[in-house]
C-alpha cells in the first residue's frame, strides 16, 4: 500500500488539504496528517480547526512514497519557515521520491530548488517563486517525481493526479466516478 504524508500548518488551505486526504483514503491509500505546529489540532485559514494523526517530531518518513503541501497563507509560510520539513523536502529532492504541492505552495518546492529544470504551476502570483522551473498556465502539472496545483478549484484533479501516480489511471477514474466527478481527464 502507497503511503502519504500531507503537512498542516496554522492557516493551511482546508479544501487544499482535506480533499487530497479524502480521495487517497477512498482510493486505499494510507494518508497521515502531520502537524508541523506543535500541537495535533490545526486550524486552517477558515478558522476549520482539523485533528492532524501525528507531530512532525514524532513521525519517521522513511516509509513515504510522496509528500504533499496543501497551500493556504498563512500556512505555506509556516511550511516554507520549518527546518525539519526543509530538511525532509531536500532529502526526498536527493532520493528522487514524490512530492506534490497545490495552491501557494509550489513556491516552498521552488525556494528550495527542487523545481529546477521541472514544468510546473502554481496560484498566480506566486510563479517568481519557482524558481529555475517552467512555470506553465495549467490546472495540474506533473513533471516526474512533482505534481502541481493552481489552487482550490483544482484540489479534485490534484488529488486523482496523484492517486494516478501512485496507484493508477484506472483507479483514479473508478474515484472520479464514485464522486461524481465528470471533469478528470
Amino acid at each position: 500500500m502507497a503511503k502519504v504524508y500531507i503537512f498542516l500548518a496554522e492557516g493551511f488551505e482546508e479544501i487544499e488539504g482535506l480533499t487530497v486526504v479524502d480521495l487517497l483514503r477512498r482510493a486505499g491509500i494510507e494518508v497521515v496528517m502531520v502537524s508541523i505546529s506543535g500541537s495535533l489540532q490545526v486550524t486552517g485559514s477558515h478558522k476549520i480547526s482539523v485533528l492532524a494523526d501525528i507531530l512532525f517530531e514524532e513521525a519517521d518518513f522513511n516509509d513515504g512514497d510522496m509528500l504533499v503541501l496543501p497551500g493556504g497563507m498563512p500556512g505555506t509560510n509556516h511550511l516554507m519557515e520549518h527546518d525539519g520539513l526543509d530538511k525532509l523536502l531536500k532529502d526526498f529532492h536527493m532520493k528522487n521520491k514524490n512530492m506534490a504541492a497545490i495552491c501557494a505552495a509550489p513556491s516552498v518546492l521552488g525556494s528550495k530548488g527542487i523545481l529546477a529544470g521541472k514544468a510546473a504551476t502554481c496560484y498566480p502570483g506566486f510563479e517568481s517563486k519557482l524558481t529555475n522551473a517552467t512555470v506553465l498556465n495549467e490546472d495540474v502539472v506533473g513533471d516526474g517525481n512533482v505534481i502541481t496545483s493552481k489552487g482550490l478549484g483544482t484540489a479534485i484533479d490534484f488529488s486523482l493526479s496523484i492517486i494516478k501516480k501512485l496507484l493508477d489511471e484506472d483507479t483514479a477514474k473508478k474515484i472520479a466516478g464514485e464522486i461524481m466527478y465528470r471533469h478528470y481527464k
